[in-house]
């Protein structure tokens, strides 16, 4: 038996530890869509999948709470699979296999998928319950959250009732989410033929790993290294170097960790990559401590990119934006507008990018999605501004916000925090497909989602579990 599934409270712990042993990576829901229905059949509930895949399960309030109104809980089926280069794990086969480490609960050398997974498995706790006071209840698991919100964007209309969203998505246990930022995707490409290399060249093969990546919305303003800028700063401006190969990131919304690179120079060029190295390395010691970065002479290939084309892919990444683009003037601490340079793949003739452009403000996703393109733009790349979702704007007036406020402090002695976050949740797509819902975004507290060092907090999501069966049990009349 798992020790997670001792930990308390223990139903909602041996929820996630089920899911968890289901592989649900994004596009690929099949499995943990049946798993869902399964699940709310079995307890002879309402379930109900959509033609997108969403999962609806609904339960009547218990005695006594029919004239609340009727609540719909909110969680993402899909999870980030990101995993170490030394971890042997098929995330398409194996289910997570996670363990307690000190207040943590973590994954063998993978992502946890507490993301969203604390909230899925808060949701079935509640479905299987049979003693919790509770209006009624519309569980929404949602598909493909995490590359696309497709799930949102299709979320099947007229099949929901209720008049209240709780979104179990917010990764900090005393934050309220009440607003949220919209994004789109950057993806380019440039077709390119290979020439000869020097035969009294040397190749070279460069690995950049150790940074601690994260989610690229929540902690981009951390300035934690972005393994394919680095690599770009390894390469860039160096004369006479023509790149074989470059395969950086992974995935769309994570920081990109690691980035592998071959590439041909001269004999000189060890001796500047190792000055670059060290600057590089001082830059990143204290938020990213971890970095490795490595030079290994290979075997000289027959052809690489030449080195006319590999000078513009350097400087065009050089003069690419990644990070924080603008604060939000309205709400202090809060980034307004962000990107984050995903994935760099480059070989057998073609050089690919793609990248996500954040931002609470529309007009600015735009801008900064164009600033991004405008460098690759320049060398001859195609552009493709895709994927683009609405962010969630607050409502400072809302019903069930001044309920969950009421209700923290009143349990904790303390006030929450309530803003908006910049990150994508799905509750800007499900308002405009059921207008007129009151939403708000909690949860337990999840640190570095979307990488390997994954952790949700034991004790917060104790804290957080007893705090939803309050708001439930106080949710506003009908």
């Amino acid at each position: 038996m798992s020790e997670v599934r001792k930990l308390e409270p223990s139903v909602v712990w041996n929820h996630f530890e089920d899911l968890n042993a289901v592989p649900r990576p994004s596009k690929k829901e099949e499995r943990v869509i049946a798993f869902m229905k399964k699940f709310g059949e079995d307890l002879n509930l309402d379930t109900y999948e959509d033609p997108c895949g969403n999962v609806i399960i609904k339960k009547p309030a218990s005695a006594g709470m029919e004239d609340r109104q009727t609540v719909i809980l909110q969680s993402h089926l899909d999870m980030v699979h990101q995993k170490n280069a030394d971890t042997d794990f098929d995330f398409d086969k194996q289910g997570i296999i996670s363990y307690i480490d000190g207040e943590w609960v973590k994954a063998k050398g993978t992502t946890l998928g507490a993301d969203n997974g604390m909230g899925a498995a808060s949701m079935m706790a509640l479905l299987s319950s049979s003693d919790i006071k509770h209006p009624a209840i519309e569980c929404l698991f949602t598909i493909d959250e995490e590359t696309g919100m497709t799930g949102a964007f299709e979320l099947e209309q007229g099949k929901l009732d209720g008049t209240i969203l709780l979104n179990l998505d917010t990764e900090d246990d005393d934050e309220f989410s009440i607003g949220c930022a919209g994004g789109i995707d950057t993806n380019t490409s440039y077709d390119y033929t290979a020439t000869d290399v020097p035969q009294d060249g040397q190749a070279y093969k460069i690995t950049v790993n150790g940074l601690k990546g994260g989610h690229s919305g929540v902690d981009i303003d951390l300035e934690r290294g972005n393994a394919n800028k680095i690599m770009n700063r390894l390469m860039f401006n160096y004369d006479g170097l023509q790149i074989v190969s470059i395969d950086g990131g992974s995935l769309r919304n994570a920081i990109p960790r690691e980035s592998f690179a071959t590439v041909v120079a001269d004999k000189a060029y060890k001796d500047e990559f190792e000055k670059r190295a060290a600057n590089i390395k001082n830059v990143f010691k204290l938020q990213d401590g971890g970095l490795n970065i490595e030079l290994e002479e290979t075997d000289l290939p027959a052809q690489a990119m030449s080195v006319e084309d590999s000078k513009k892919v350097t400087t065009a990444l050089q003069a690419t934006h990644n990070g924080v683009f603008r604060m939000s003037s309205a709400i202090e601490g809060l980034v307004e507008t962000s990107s984050s340079f995903a994935r760099v793949q480059l070989g057998e003739g073609k050089f690919i990018t793609q990248s996500l452009q954040r931002s609470s403000v529309d007009d600015s996703k735009y801008e900064v999605a164009q600033t991004v393109a405008a460098p690759l733009e320049l060398m001859g790349c195609t552009i493709d501004h895709g994927g683009a979702y609405p962010g969630w704007a607050p409502n400072p007036t809302s019903e069930i916000k001044t309920v969950l406020e009421t209700r923290y402090e009143a349990l904790f002695n303390e006030k929450p925090k309530v803003m908006a976050i910049h990150a994508g949740l799905e509750c800007g797509i499900i308002g405009e497909r059921y207008p007129g819902l009151d939403m708000i975004s909690f949860g337990p507290t999840i640190k570095n989602p979307h990488s390997p060092d994954e952790k949700v907090e034991i004790k917060s999501v104790q804290k957080f579990w007893g705090f939803l069966l309050d708001v439930l049990e106080n949710t506003p009349a009908a």
